[in-house]
Order: structure tokens, then C-alpha cells, then sequence
């Protein structure tokens, strides 16, 4: 970003590890060499002194063991290749520190003398090196002329120097050096934000900082994780603030943007970048702009600033996890929500993330409700992310509570059941609703037939069958509003299909209703009449029996009152029996109609609402029969 000056601090304790390293190689040189020249002598590994140089390659402590003398002044060093490759990089980490700060003429001197032996490279065939190229690289005795131990031992010398010259204080925690009095306080107030939220990361790596002065503006830099492409550059300017941000993730970089809602924060086009070292080879930067009122105010947000920090670590798997159980827009809004509530997700993760969640939804599966493992099809978009609230927040204030894992698990458990049986319920509600409409329908019919009054009987029947047409539209809604739910879990799916089953009743209902008002005559002998007005009643009794059957299925589950079960059974049955005698009600009818000498056209009229009250009854015991089969094989299946 063009601010390698705030990298000084880290590339000189960079440079100071890789000077031990430097020895350590150099001193295998030598003793591979040594050994090779006296194989009887006792063969040293040099473990021990890589261990402490802080070089993770054991391999290396098989090298002096196998060495070995090849002509006058020729050595087989295992790994010969690679312990030169170690000592040229570990030379270059020395020389970038004095580079970048472009220390004096002493060091412009060091770095030439580093391309010369760069140049030279230390020609070798594979393993084979000479004993002139060894002395090179490793002789410290400045009469025999140059070496790279030589070199090692000046560039140590001005690393020294540089480090006391830089003067680094620690501030807050943040690193800074060669800044001015008035800066401390801009300091301290991002590193208090980044202080506050710092806990939510845990144990993860992430939020060093360190601080300089350059051009009349200090300079804050963030290193929000372990990659390169991940950083934040502040320039401070007077009121103005500059943010630059990177990041291999398009999506992280768009979410950071969102953070900063609440500041008037002018932000340019994002820039993508192509970098063959980076994920996908490809990194994007973008740049904020915000300019505060007065001093407090450029306080607030720097504050503001550093405590948003901490949760772009890790984001991008915390959005994958989360992908699997709501859309991509509603994570994107959840890891916003857990942002802004000072939450984070990174507890989430700690605690097992999706296995978290999978396991819960395992956990309620256990019982009687089975459904999808799809989060959102089980609750519906709003409820999942409602729920899913509540894990983000149980998570993160119950990990910074010191509470068990295990509590915290079954803190979600339960919260997950409750979410679940509350989205049962509402299906349960909407289909009990539904038959409490049936129920209305049926009853109005048989009053208006029971209370036919010439010369008002026409305007009767037309007014019940406006009613039920009311009636029959309103439960038409109460499925439209099931079948556009996103619940898709066994128990809701089943009473989706019983309200669909059922809405075929009042579909009945409504039509005998209509069927009625074409009657010429709103009368008929008693033999018609009788049994016409029975087979309603018979409906309206098979209703109501729906009704309670909806109602006990509530409490009825496996290991409860043996009464509850009992009075759903016998709701069953009833709804059944009458169908069966809703049946002789309609040969009645049909008998009657026959004998009867009435026209062509009521004939037809009634002998298709006939038809129709038929089907009512029918599909009152299919229903009937479906939430018989449901509860049996749920409720009380082994």
C-alpha cells in the first residue's frame, strides 16, 4: 500500500531471527565439512542448536552423519542446495529492514555487498560443494577477505542500531515509533476500539498494529490476519481519515463497507488486482474517506474504526458454515446483526459452527418432529435467522461468561424445539381454523333450509350462499398462506396436505350452498326436505367433531394421558360413523326425488347439491382418516 515504513518493526524482529538462523547453517557447514574430513570423530546432530534458531526442518540434523570427502577439496553435503537457499533468504531478511529505512551510506554498503554475493551463487553440482565455497560463506576472518559471515556480522551490527534508532514505543498495545505528541491520543482511541472488541476473536491470530509518522500524517496499520492480502492502512491527516482496505474476499470487503452505516464515509470503486502469491491469484482494495466535524468527533470514529475489526476475522468461513442454512443475502444481514450487537461469530465457530447446528437439528429430530435439515425450510426464512440470532449471541456472551460447552449446547437445543413446535403449532392453527370455516358453512346451510319462510325463502338461500361464499374465500387464503409458507418439514407438510384435503370440504359446501338458490320453488314434501336437512346436520356434526379431533391432537403424544388419545380416537370414529349415515341420508333423497313429480330443472338442481353434500361428507372422514394415520405413525410409532 506504499506505507512500507510501518513494516520496520516487524522486519527488523524478521531479520534478528533469521541472523540466528544464519549461524546455525553456517556452523552445519562448517562441522558437515569437519566431519567429512575426520569421519572417526564423534558426529554431532546440531539439533539442539536448530531447535533454538527457531528452524522447523529436522531433516537437517541428518546432515553432518552423512557427509562425506569426495577428491581434494570436494564434500557430498546432503542438502546442499537447500541450506544455501536457507542462508540467501535469511541474508535478504536482514538487508530489507535497512532498506526500507534507508538507514545511512554504511548501509547502502551492506546491501551492495549482498547483490555481489548474490551474483556470485555459490556455484555446485546437486551435493556436491568445495571446501573454497564453504571458507566463502562462513570464514570470519576478515584477513582472508569477504564472506557471507561477515556480511551476516555487519548487517546484525546495523539492525542494532536501527532498532534503537526507531525508538518504538508501545501505546495501547499497538507499536508505535517516531510520532508526535499530538498523535497519541488518535492512538489510543483506535486502539481502545480494537481493545473492546479484541475478545471476540478468542484465541486467533489478528489485530497487531503499529503506528508511525510520515508526511505530515500518522500512519495505523492493521494486520487483521495471517495472510498478506488482509490489511488496513489509517491515514490521519488533520480531521480527514483514509482508510485503504485489501482483501482476497469481495464479499468481506463489501461487508466491512456496510459497517460504517452510521459515518458519512465516502467510498471509491473497489479495485481488483491480479497477484499470482494471493487466493484465486486475484485482491481487492478499497478506499474510504471520512471527514470529521472536530477533534472528538475524529476520536469517536477511529474508535469506531478499530473496533470493527475484529470481526473480519475468520468471516469468510463463518459465511460458508452458515450458507447451508439460510440465503446468501439473510447471512450476509445475520453477520451484520452480529456485528453491530458487538457479538461477532467467531464463537459461533469456536463452538463447532455448522456441526452446532446440525447436531441440534439432530437432537430435535429425536422427537416427534422430523423434518428437513435445511434451517430455513424448517422455519421459514424470518424465524431461522430469528433463531439463528439467538445461537450467535448464546455463543459469544456465554463463551466470555466462562459457561460450559456443554450448557451452551443445550441452551440451543432447547431454543430449536421451542422454534420448531412453534412453527407446528402455527400449521396446527391455520388447519383448525380452516375447519372452524367448514364448521360455519355447514351450519348456516342447514339453518337456512331448516328456516325456509315463502315468500322470503329465495332471498334466504341467496344470502346463506353469499355467506359461504365469504366463507369458503377465507379459508381459500388460509391455504394460499400454507402453501406459500417455506415450512417443508414432515410434520408441516403433512398439515399442509390436510389443508389442502380439507379445503376441497368447504369447496363442497360452498358449491351445495350455491345449487340451492336455483330451486324454483324454495320448498319440497317433507321426504325431500327430511333427509336433505339431515345430511347437513350430519356435516355439521362431522365438523365440529373435525374440529375437536385438531384440537386433541395438540396434547396428544406418546406417553401422555391415556384421555387425550381416547377423545381423539372417538372424534375419529364419530366423524366416520356419520359419514355412514350421512350416506342412508342421501338414498333418502335420491328415493325421494324419484317418487316425487317435480321438474326437470330442480331435479337436476337438487340432485346436484345433493352430489355435492356427498362430497362434503366423504372428504370430512378422508380428512379425518389422514390425521388418524399421522398421529399413530408420529405420535406413536416405535
Amino acid at each position: 500500500m506504499g506505507e512500507r515504513k510501518l513494516l520496520l518493526p516487524a522486519l527488523i524482529r524478521t531479520a534478528l531471527a533469521a541472523n540466528d538462523q544464519t549461524k546455525y547453517l553456517f556452523t552445519l557447514l562448517q562441522t558437515a565439512k569437519s566431519h567429512a574430513d575426520h569421519p572417526d570423530a564423534p558426529v554431532p546432530t546440531l539439533q539442539a542448536e536448530r531447535t533454538a534458531s527457531g528452524l522447523d526442518e529436522d531433516d537437517l540434523d541428518e546432515v553432518v552423519h552423512a557427509s562425506s570427502r569426495e577428491g581434494n577439496d570436494e564434500y557430498r553435503i546432503p542438502r546442499r542446495e537447500r541450506i544455501v537457499s536457507l542462508i540467501m533468504q535469511n541474508v535478504k531478511a536482514m538487508v530489507d529492514p535497512l532498506a526500507v529505512a534507508n538507514f545511512n551510506a554504511e548501509a547502502k554498503e551492506l546491501t551492495q555487498r549482498y547483490q555481489r554475493f548474490l551474483l556470485e551463487g555459490f556455484e555446485a553440482r546437486g551435493d556436491v560443494i568445495s571446501g573454497e565455497t564453504i571458507a566463502t560463506m562462513t570464514s570470519a576472518n576478515r584477513e582472508r577477505g569477504d564472506s557471507l559471515h561477515l556480511l551476516v556480522m555487519d548487517l546484525h551490527k546495523a539492525l542494532r542500531a536501527l532498532q534503537t534508532g526507531i525508538a518504538s514505543e508501545n501505546i495501547d498495545g499497538a507499536d508505535a515509533y517516531e510520532i508526535t505528541s499530538s498523535e497519541r491520543a488518535l492512538i489510543r482511541a483506535f486502539m481502545r476500539g480494537v481493545n473492546r472488541t479484541a475478545m471476540l476473536k478468542f484465541d486467533h491470530p489478528g489485530l497487531a498494529t503499529t503506528a508511525t509518522h510520515a508526511q505530515d500524517r500518522l500512519i495505523i496499520q492493521n494486520d487483521l490476519g495471517t495472510t498478506d492480502a488482509h490489511v488496513l492502512v489509517v491515514h490521519v491527516a488533520g480531521e480527514m481519515v483514509t482508510v485503504t482496505y485489501t482483501d482476497v474476499h469481495l464479499q468481506r470487503l463489501l461487508f466491512f463497507e456496510r459497517l460504517f452505516e452510521r459515518y458519512d464515509v465516502r467510498w471509491d470503486d473497489t479495485v481488483s488486482r491480479r497477484d499470482t502469491s494471493m487466493e484465486d491469484g486475484v485482491y481487492h482494495l478499497s478506499v474510504g474517506r471520512y471527514s470529521a466535524r472536530n477533534r472528538a468527533g475524529l476520536e469517536d470514529y477511529l474508535a469506531f474504526l478499530g473496533s470493527r475489526l475484529a470481526f473480519l476475522i475468520d468471516w469468510n468461513r463463518a459465511r460458508k458454515r452458515l450458507r447451508s442454512f439460510l440465503p446468501k443475502r439473510a447471512v450476509l444481514d445475520l453477520l451484520k446483526w452480529a456485528a453491530d450487537q458487538n457479538y461477532g461469530h467467531m464463537a459461533f465457530l469456536k463452538l463447532g459452527g455448522e456441526k452446532l447446528l446440525y447436531d441440534s437439528l439432530e437432537f430435535a429430530a429425536k422427537g416427534p418432529q422430523r423434518f428437513s435439515e435445511r434451517l430455513d425450510a424448517v422455519l421459514g426464512a424470518d424465524k431461522a435467522s430469528e433463531f439463528l440470532r439467538f445461537v450467535i449471541r448464546t455463543c459469544s456472551e456465554g463463551l466470555q461468561q466462562g459457561r460450559p460447552y456443554a450448557l451452551i449446547h443445550d441452551e440451543i437445543r432447547a431454543e430449536l424445539l421451542t422454534h420448531v413446535r412453534s412453527s407446528r403449532q402455527g400449521m396446527l392453527d391455520a388447519v383448525a381454523e380452516h375447519a372452524a370455516l367448514i364448521v360455519e358453512i355447514a351450519s348456516n346451510l342447514r339453518d337456512a333450509l331448516l328456516q325456509l319462510q315463502p315468500p322470503h325463502a329465495a332471498e334466504q338461500l341467496r344470502a346463506n350462499a353469499d355467506r359461504a361464499k365469504d366463507w369458503e374465500h377465507q379459508a381459500d387464503q388460509l391455504l394460499v398462506a400454507a402453501r406459500s409458507a417455506l415450512n417443508t418439514g414432515q410434520q408441516e407438510g403433512f398439515f399442509r396436505r390436510l389443508l389442502m384435503a380439507a379445503d376441497d370440504i368447504a369447496d363442497d359446501l360452498e358449491e351445495a350452498a350455491f345449487h340451492f338458490t336455483l330451486v324454483r320453488e324454495a320448498r319440497w314434501h317433507d321426504e325431500i326436505h327430511r333427509p336433505i336437512l339431515e345430511m347437513c346436520n350430519l356435516l355439521v356434526q362431522g365438523g365440529q367433531e373435525y374440529v375437536k379431533a385438531l384440537e386433541a391432537v395438540r396434547y396428544v403424544h406418546r406417553g401422555g394421558p391415556r384421555e387425550d388419545i381416547q377423545d381423539f380416537l372417538e372424534a375419529i370414529y364419530r366423524i366416520t360413523d356419520l359419514e355412514r349415515r350421512a350416506d342412508d341420508a342421501q338414498r333418502q333423497v335420491k328415493r325421494a326425488l324419484v317418487a316425487d313429480h317435480i321438474g326437470d330443472k330442480e331435479l337436476f338442481v337438487c340432485s346436484e347439491a345433493l352430489k355435492s353434500l356427498e362430497s362434503s361428507a366423504d372428504g370430512l372422514m378422508r380428512a379425518g382418516l389422514m390425521l388418524r394415520d399421522h398421529v399413530m405413525d408420529q405420535e406413536f410409532a416405535s
